[in-house]
């Protein structure tokens, strides 16, 4: 006899798979939690019934502990979402004017909806790169100037002396949010030293994420940090029980076990640079990109019918082009199977 449904099992069929191959949408990290993270969460079982902290300042240690700054730069939000809406709370009034690259990740027209700003969009080259001086251009006039490095969704860079030329080209009262969440995918030569950078820019709001490479999307923990000053006006935005109790927990057995991670971190790097040299081997172009992802132009190839029946799932963009997270081997089988055949 088959037992009935409920709506437990409803909910936990629903769950989605912690390793799928085909899942290639959403630049999650292929591998569950690190054993050392999954171990200390069923630390939060047992006081599930028990609020978290008022406003999250452990957490805000924690990180601050960890990136060297002081605590009162930190902010800490429900993914690098949440923070981004705490900095456009904190800082713009409806109407106002939000720069912001076409295209760019998916949040950021719907961030600049919700705080009812005005957008405008600057095309990015041919190759994925920032227009920076069509950007500095318009940020002369814009409350907020929005920069992802690496880019979403062209996982470009650009180098580290543009971004502070960018700076000091733009209003000291126009906030620069540098949305770094692929930071950790990054050589240490590719990197910009945040706390340096918000120490000469007082208008800089760095934003990172532990959904990306230390695979923790589905807990949503973000955080930022900036100058003194700005920080604490953005911390009076903090949501009063707005970080799970869970959040300290994963953090810092993530940050107890950064070797394991850098591990993975390399693993995915070398499938993105194998999934890349296999396309250009096909004669397939991608951008520079330097984070868990490919992104493929469109033009050469209608990529909604390669892909289309393989049971792929991709993030598709109105130009035609397509990005592609790295997952597995057999993820990236299934990615080069598809362009062998329409190729």
């Amino acid at each position: 006899m088959v037992a009935p449904r409920t709506a437990l099992s409803d909910v936990v069929g629903a769950l989605p798979q912690a390793v799928n191959p085909l899942a290639l949408s959403l630049n999650e990290c292929p591998f569950p939690p690190l054993p050392a993270v999954r171990s200390a969460l069923r630390a939060c079982d047992e006081a599930a019934n028990r609020y978290p902290e008022f406003l999250p300042q452990r957490l805000r240690s924690l990180i601050a502990d960890h990136d060297g700054m002081a605590e009162e730069q930190v902010i800490v939000g429900a993914g690098a979402t949440g923070v981004i809406m705490q900095v456009l709370h904190a800082v713009t009034s409806p109407g106002d004017t939000m720069v912001m690259a076409e295209p760019t990740f998916d949040g950021y027209p719907i961030f600049a909806q919700m705080a009812r700003l005005r957008t405008v969009t600057i095309p990015l080259d041919a190759h994925g790169h920032h227009d920076l001086d069509a950007m500095a251009e318009a940020g002369k006039g814009a409350r907020v100037v929005v920069v992802c490095r690496p880019h979403n969704p062209t996982g470009t860079i650009e180098p580290a002396i543009e971004i502070e030329r960018l700076l000091t080209r733009l209003p000291e009262d126009t906030v620069v949010l540098l949305d770094e969440a692929y930071v950790e995918f990054l050589a240490a030569g590719q990197r910009i030293d945040g706390p340096n950078l918000v120490a000469r820019f007082g208008n800089v709001v760095v934003v990172r994420t532990f959904s990306k490479a230390y695979g923790l999307a589905g807990l949503r923990i973000g955080y930022g940090f900036c100058a003194p000053d700005l920080g604490r006006q953005l911390w009076r935005m903090q949501l009063p029980f707005g970080i799970g109790l869970s959040a300290q927990v994963a953090v810092a057995a993530s940050y107890d076990a950064e070797d394991q991670l850098r591990q993975r971190i390399r693993m995915i790097a070398a499938e993105r640079r194998y999934l890349q040299t296999r396309l250009r081997a096909l004669g397939v172009y991608s951008t520079d990109g330097q984070a868990n992802f490919v992104y493929l132009p469109g033009g050469s190839l209608p990529w909604p019918e390669v892909f289309d029946g393989t049971g792929l799932q991709l993030r598709h963009y109105a130009d035609g082009g397509v990005r592609i997270t790295i997952g597995s081997r057999q993820s990236t089988r299934a990615v080069l199977g598809a362009v062998t055949a329409a190729a």
